[in-house]
C-alpha cells in the first residue's frame, strides 16, 4: 500500500494521466533544457571569444574553473523552467502541486537542513582523518563565490527533484500501481542521468550509489507526500560534494577541497563509494523515523 499522504500528493496528476502527455511533456522538457543551455553558449561567445570559446566548453566535462561549475549548474534552471512549464501546459495543472502542500513543503525541507549540516559536518570531519583533502580553491576566493554557488546547487538540486521525484513519479504513480514503475523508473533515469565514462572500472559502483539515493529520496517523497524533505537532503549533499569537498577529476571548481584519489582509483574510489552507500543509508532511515 502507499502512503495516504502520497495519496493526497499525486491526486493532481490524476486529471490527466495520459501516457502520451507525459511522453510530450518530457520532450517539452527537453526541448527547454537544450534551448537554454544553447543560449547560455550563444551568450558565452562573446564573454570568453573566439580563442577561449571551445577549451573552455571542453572543459565542461569535468570542470576545474569556478566559472565552469557556475555556468554547468545554471544550465540546470532550463531543466525547471521545462518542468514548471510542460505541468500547466500538458496536464491543466498548478505546477506548485508538484512540490506538495506548502506547508510540509518547508517543513521537510527546513527540518533536513536543521537535521543533515551536523550530520555531514561530523562526516566531513571523520573523512579528514581518514584520507586528509588536498586544498583546492583560495578561501578567499570561495568565500566571494558562495553565495552564488549556493543559489545555483539549489537550481540544480531542485530542478532534479521537480523532474525525476516530483513531475515523473507522480505522473507514473497516477498511472501505475507497481512501485517498480513510479519509483523505479524515474530512479534510473536520474541514474543513467549521472553516468561518468570517466570513472573507468568504477563507474558501476558510482551507479550503483547515485541509484540508492535516488530511491530513498523516492521513498522519502512517498511516505511525507511532498519534495520537502528529498529537496532538502539532495541540496546539503551537493553542496557538501560540489563545494567542500569534491572527487579529484569530476566538478571541482568551486570545491574548497579535492580528496587525494580520484574515481579511477582501483582502492580508495571503491571504498569510499561503499561507505557513501552506507551513509545514504543511515540517513535515509534517520530522515524516515522524523517524517
Amino acid at each position: 500500500m502507499r502512503a495516504p499522504l502520497f495519496e493526497a500528493y499525486i491526486e493532481p496528476a490524476r486529471l490527466y494521466p495520459e501516457i502520451w502527455r507525459l511522453v510530450l511533456a518530457v520532450g517539452v522538457i527537453l526541448l527547454i533544457y537544450a534551448g537554454c543551455f544553447a543560449l547560455m553558449m550563444v551568450g558565452a561567445y562573446p564573454v570568453l571569444g573566439p580563442l577561449n570559446y571551445f577549451g573552455w566548453l571542453q572543459g565542461l566535462t569535468a570542470p576545474a574553473q569556478p566559472g565552469q561549475t557556475l555556468f554547468l549548474l545554471a544550465t540546470f534552471l532550463g531543466m525547471g523552467l521545462g518542468v514548471l512549464i510542460a505541468t500547466p501546459a500538458l496536464h491543466y495543472r498548478d505546477p506548485g502541486t508538484l512540490f506538495g502542500p506548502l506547508r510540509d513543503w518547508m517543513r521537510g525541507f527546513f527540518l533536513s537542513l536543521a537535521v543533515l549540516v551536523p550530520v555531514y559536518a561530523a562526516l566531513f570531519v571523520i573523512g579528514r582523518a581518514i584520507a586528509p583533502p588536498e586544498a583546492n580553491l583560495a578561501l578567499a576566493d570561495w568565500a566571494r563565490l558562495l553565495p552564488l554557488a549556493l543559489i545555483l546547487v539549489l537550481v540544480q538540486t531542485g530542478s532534479e527533484e521537480l523532474l525525476f521525484r516530483g513531475y515523473l513519479q507522480q505522473q507514473l504513480a497516477a498511472r501505475f500501481a507497481w512501485r517498480a514503475v513510479w519509483m523505479g523508473l524515474p530512479a534510473l533515469a536520474f541514474t543513467a542521468l549521472h553516468y561518468n565514462p570517466m570513472a573507468g572500472g568504477n563507474a558501476w559502483v558510482v551507479l550503483v550509489a547515485i541509484l540508492a539515493f535516488a530511491l530513498a529520496a523516492a521513498d522519502l517523497t512517498e511516505k511525507s507526500g511532498s519534495l520537502g524533505m528529498a529537496m532538502g537532503w539532495h541540496f546539503i549533499n551537493n553542496c557538501s560534494s560540489l563545494l567542500i569537498v569534491s572527487v579529484k577529476g569530476t566538478i571541482t571548481g568551486l570545491a574548497l577541497y579535492v580528496t587525494p584519489f580520484d574515481l579511477t582509483d582501483s582502492t580508495m574510489a571503491p571504498f569510499a563509494l561503499v561507505l557513501d552507500m552506507l551513509v545514504i543509508l543511515g540517513i535515509w532511515r534517520l530522515l524516515r523515523a522524523l517524517i
